[in-house]
């Protein structure tokens, strides 16, 4: 008692023991990280964005989407029973910027990929309370005339490859081809699409035909949001747990 007494009245000693204590804790959470390849488990299934699932991203971003709905379930017995398995680190690791919150205006779009069918989205995006009469979100129907684009999209994927995205150099090399194919199964590329990117939906998400628009762009993201992992072999594999 009195060396630890005798610690708290002396000013110096106990700046010099805070300063230690400090230095040691963030030597022991900042030094992994020199030899971890990375601090995120990787889980089977992800993928990076198609280039129109990266569009729509982005005018998800641009429209303040994220103001509110999260895409973070929480481990919350509520939360799992309403949205499903909780948020995996994983699910976030090419999102630039992720999406985590807890802003419920909204409902948490992290699992709602494949809930509703594809006009079901576009209805709703074009004038919510014709399918929620409660909703106070804003109608986007501007979205069915807007073409979507991505200014450069190889430079886009590029400039995510930069910051650990792992889009390949086909990948970037077929950007612009790819963001149209994939809103036209006929399209002479279509099979490409989900050769590189396994899993990818291509179909006329909008449902009207021609160059792929803002609404297609903005559905094939919501119908990706959550579908990459299998949790039901998440659950039974033990390279996934």
């Amino acid at each position: 008692m009195f060396s630890h007494s005798k610690i708290e009245k002396n000013s110096i000693i106990m700046l010099v023991g805070i300063l230690l204590v400090v230095s040691i804790g963030g030597l022991i959470e900042i030094a992994p990280l020199f030899y971890l390849e990375s601090t995120i488990e990787k889980v089977k299934g992800m993928r990076p964005y198609t280039p129109l699932e990266l569009a729509g991203r982005n005018i998800y971003i641009r429209e303040g989407c994220h103001n509110c709905h999260s895409q973070m379930i929480r481990p919350f017995r509520d939360e799992l029973e309403r949205y499903g398995h909780y948020s995996l680190a994983a699910e976030s690791m090419y999102d630039h910027p992720f999406q985590w919150g807890s802003k419920r205006t909204g409902p948490d779009l992290a699992r709602v990929g494949n809930k509703y069918s594809d006009d079901w989205h576009r209805e709703h995006l074009i004038d919510p309370r014709a399918l929620v009469p409660e909703s106070v979100m804003p109608g986007y129907p501007f979205l069915m005339d807007d073409e979507a684009l991505l200014r450069d999209p190889s430079g886009h994927l590029r400039a995510n490859a930069a910051v650990g995205v792992p889009y390949s150099d086909d990948m970037i090399s077929n950007a612009a081809t790819d963001l149209r194919a994939q809103a036209d199964p006929d399209h002479d590329d279509a099979d490409g699409v989900t050769e590189r990117y396994p899993g990818a939906q291509v179909r006329d998400f909008d449902g009207q035909p021609g160059a792929p628009s803002e609404m297609d762009a903005m559905i094939a993201y919501l119908q990706v949001l959550g579908t990459m992992v299998d949790f039901s072999a998440y659950k039974a594999d033990d390279n996934l747990r």
